[in-house]
């Protein structure tokens, strides 16, 4: 991760605050090729896509979701105040991250009588060094666009992550919900409950790309030519290639497959519980 910020800041957060009274929150700002703009978010989708010029532009709109009604104890509740989720942005030596900032949950909801302890409040860090603890039911939908260069990080729990056309590298994290992302650069992206689709523009570079799921297939498509070490496994599912692969070790049971594509590098790793895995060469 690398970083620069500069005079943009006092003017970017101005910016935000003259949307404060709607329910969009609006950023922008200039950050350098080689760095980051990280979104984190709790509950609500991520799209991502690229910007016609050189800053990033970040639009978060907050409205209320799901239903009143708690099914596990069978009361109903007032909708969350949508004002009760703050948008923070935390500069870090260049790199930008913005979260979706809830407010601290009461630990007697959370935890039964006689079992209520501390919890300690959501922080919005860059680099999943913050929390994110509640049960407010307000959603945060992120729109981000990115220059060519600039990292993306996309984070959230419950919700899908869509990332269009970037010409920039990308790590993609979310639990409840899929993934589509097509870039020019690399990517990696890990989900729970969902399917993950990738598209990346390059397989050089030493760092391993990871695609994780558990109820999902994940389809990744490669350049031709793509020289790598593959690692592949799935438990309920199966596997198929339109690169040529040479076998090290298959496991048809476990439907477990290690190979080398071309003449090997970097490692690729594709991985799910419950899901096919395709590896399709890219238009």
């Amino acid at each position: 991760m690398r970083r620069i910020f500069a005079v943009v800041l006092p003017m970017v957060l101005a910016a935000g605050a003259v949307n404060a009274q709607s329910n969009d929150f609006r950023w922008s700002g200039t950050i350098p090729a080689g760095k980051s703009i990280e979104i984190r978010g709790v509950n609500g989708a991520i799209r991502a896509e690229p910007a016609s010029g050189n800053q990033v532009e970040v639009v978060a709109t907050k409205r209320h979701g799901g239903s009143d009604w708690d099914h596990g104890h069978g009361w109903r509740h007032d909708p969350s105040d949508l004002d009760s989720v703050k948008i923070e942005v935390v500069p870090n030596d260049g790199n930008v991250t913005i979260c979706a900032v809830y407010p601290t949950q009461n630990p007697s909801v959370r935890w039964s009588p006689g079992r209520q302890q501390d919890v300690e409040p959501d922080e919005c860090r860059p680099q999943s060094a913050g929390r994110t603890n509640t049960s407010n039911d307000v959603v945060v939908e992120f729109v981000v666009k990115v220059p060519a260069g600039v990292r993306l990080v996309a984070k959230t729990v419950n919700g899908a992550v869509d990332v269009r056309d970037l010409k920039s590298d990308a790590e993609i994290r979310t639990v409840n919900g899929k993934v589509f992302v097509s870039t020019s650069g690399t990517a990696t992206a890990e989900t729970v409950n969902g399917a993950i689709e990738a598209t990346i523009g390059t397989a050089s570079g030493t760092a391993p790309l990871d695609f994780h799921t558990v109820n999902g297939s994940v389809t990744l498509r490669l350049p031709k030519g793509t020289n790598a070490e593959l690692h592949a496994a799935t438990s309920n599912g199966h596997f198929e290639s339109e690169f040529p692969i040479t076998i090290q070790h298959f496991s048809g049971r476990q439907r477990h497959v290690d190979g080398t594509m071309g003449s090997g590098g970097r490692r690729i790793d594709l991985h799910t519980v419950n899901g096919s895995i395709r590896l399709q060469s890219a238009p």
